[in-house]
């Protein structure tokens, strides 16, 4: 049953069809870690080594349970109203050293099938109850046995994540029609192949990042092609790959250079990824140029950012059905000459960033500023870069602190605020939004933040063997906005 709301003529409503929905992710949620087969993935290998790499060295072992747990997230589910239910499935659980091996194609399944029950039975569920499921095939956790063999720095993994994507469109397109490749590229690339701050936990200044996130850009258009090949004509869904990206300010408003370096870190955050995809299958030349100027300053023989081969560019361009985008927070850029050659991608544009001081944090040591504006200007630059395509954002959110208390007020005013902001995007900028998503559904694991970050409509009592969720009060007006298809405000 949905919480009770009322209609108000003073609520500015949304497009007849909006889609309102809320996220997760599997290692985030689900537990189970080693259950009927699963196989371990990074991060299950990296939170067991403990060493402080993650807030007091929690892992995600139990999580929220929702691999047992799953009829409780329903129940969140449908109290909400959600249209729309954004999850990923666990590589590893699918297919237990990440690759299509232990599979017989004739049907006989030697690895365990509750993992595939498992997500059959979620599929199952949202449709019955009239909510569509928005499936990411890889969000973070790559199984331990590819990251044995190179993982994301190497071209052989494009191959076995198409073999994964096509086993996932061969066993739940018949139900899923929206599809994610990828969660965050952008993000992974830095955060786990350039700074070593996420699994493997290895750094590669300079270079981790730009190798990674060549192969992710390959794998999720070869994945496409193959879904666009094999299984649209008849499954008729769509695929796309989801992009973090903040929205950059110039830190001097006056200077030409900062105006410049916040383009230029728009251009590495987001069209590094965006432009290769939706316009021509190449990256930004500007991007390209620096990399290369920087690199042969440093003495490489050729520039640290790979190049695309004409085929690749081919494959590349167009891969992609909709615009998905994440958004948390904005930022100020600053022009910042790297006369020393120091190896570090910001460094390669010659940028500063840094939150406005005047902008409120979500709370004591977060990265999360409040600036719900940032994201009507970043739907509107992608509006106008990218030939309006229709968008979805399937991540917004804001984090509580421990503890986080059940009246959430100041959440749900940032949550009111950004609504307010998505309405002014659609009726006054004309941007084809269709969908958005609150990250997230429950309280969850945060990578390294760990439990301290509680990004949860639904508190879940993690100290309690039962897992219990109970509602923010988040949670209960974002209800009324759904069954509204609106919000009370004004422009």
């Amino acid at each position: 049953m949905a919480f009770s709301s009322s209609s108000n003529p003073e609520e500015l409503t949304f497009p007849e069809g909006f889609g309102w929905g809320a996220s997760t992710a599997a290692y985030q949620v689900e537990g189970g870690w080693d259950a009927d087969g699963k196989g371990p993935n990074v991060w299950d290998t990296f939170t067991h080594q403990g060493g402080d790499r993650v807030f007091r060295n929690q892992t995600a072992d139990v999580a929220c349970g929702s691999y047992t747990l799953w009829e409780e997230d329903l129940k969140c589910i449908k109290q909400l109203g959600l249209t729309h239910y954004r999850f990923s499935l666990s590589w590893s659980r699918l297919l237990p050293d990440g690759t299509t091996g232990f599979i017989n194609q004739k049907g006989n399944c030697f690895l365990k099938i509750e993992g595939i029950d498992y997500y059959n039975k979620m599929i199952d569920d949202l449709l019955a109850n009239g909510v569509i499921p928005i499936v990411t095939l890889y969000h973070f956790d790559l199984p331990q046995h590819l990251e044995d063999q190179g993982g994301w720095k190497t071209g052989a993994i494009v191959e076995v994540f198409d073999a994964y994507a096509q086993f996932c469109f061969g066993t739940f397109g018949d139900r899923v029609k929206l599809w994610i490749t990828i969660n965050e590229p952008n993000v992974l690339a830095v955060l786990a192949y350039e700074k070593g701050l996420f699994p493997p936990g290895v750094p590669n200044l300079g270079t981790g990042a730009y190798q990674t996130a060549h192969n992710m850009i390959k794998a999720h258009a070869k994945a496409w092609h193959s879904y666009d090949s094999l299984f649209r004509k008849k499954q008729n869904g769509q695929v796309s790959i989801a992009l973090f990206s903040p929205w950059v300010e110039p830190s001097n408003p006056t200077s030409i250079a900062d105006q410049e370096a916040a383009k230029r870190v728009m251009t590495m955050a987001l069209d590094s990824f965006a432009k290769p995809i939706f316009i021509d299958g190449d990256y930004p030349a500007e991007l390209k140029s620096r990399v290369a100027a920087m690199s042969k300053k440093q003495g490489y023989p050729s520039s640290r950012l790979p190049e695309f081969t004409e085929e690749e560019k081919k494959m590349i361009k167009g891969s992609a059905d909709f615009f998905v985008i994440h958004y948390y927070t904005s930022a100020l850029a600053q022009h910042q000459e790297n006369s020393g050659g120091e190896l570090n991608i910001l460094k390669d544009i010659e940028v500063e960033i840094f939150p406005d001081p005047s902008w409120q944090v979500s709370h004591p040591g977060s990265w999360v500023r409040v600036v719900p504006w940032g994201l009507r200007k970043l739907l509107k630059y992608i509006k106008d870069t990218y030939n309006n395509p229709v968008i979805y954002i399937t991540e917004n959110g804001f984090p509580q602190g421990d503890p986080a208390p059940l009246d959430d007020t100041r959440r749900w005013e940032y949550f009111r605020q950004t609504i307010q902001e998505l309405y002014k995007a659609i009726h006054l900028d004309k941007v084809n939004l269709q969908l958005y998503c609150v990250w997230s559904l429950l309280d969850n694991f945060e990578w390294t933040e760990g439990y301290s970050f509680k990004f949860g409509l639904y508190q879940v009592d993690f100290e309690n063997p039962a897992l219990p969720r109970v509602p923010y009060k988040s949670a209960m007006e974002y209800a009324k906005v759904i069954q509204n298809n609106g919000i009370k405000g004004s422009l």
